[in-house]
């Protein structure tokens, strides 16, 4: 597998993760005692990013918070699966230029 197609791999699973967790957030909202889940991003020294899961200290939700966090997830999932598909068009090329 090619280092770009990881890098945007990692970064597609790191937005949905996100996605994923925004969406847990606003489920629970309403909860008693419910606390938030936040995703940790870290750069890998290779490339790409690694993404977890953490819940906050503090108990109760922020709706606003959440849909920000869910359109910004949301535009960063399109601009890696549109690093994916320009990888395989590129491969696709040169193998095409090659044959």
């Amino acid at each position: 597998m090619s280092n770009t197609f990881s890098i945007g791999l990692s970064g597609l699973n790191a937005a949905q993760l996100r996605l994923d967790s925004a969406a847990h957030n606003v489920a629970n909202a309403q909860t008693p005692g419910f606390r938030r889940q936040q995703v940790v991003q870290q750069a890998q020294p290779e490339g790409g990013v690694q993404a977890e899961i953490a819940a906050q200290r503090q108990t109760g939700g922020s709706l606003e918070a959440d849909a920000v966090e869910q359109m910004s997830a949301s535009y960063t999932y399109q601009a890696n699966l549109r690093t994916v598909k320009v990888q395989d068009e590129v491969l696709g090329s040169l193998l095409d230029a090659v044959a």
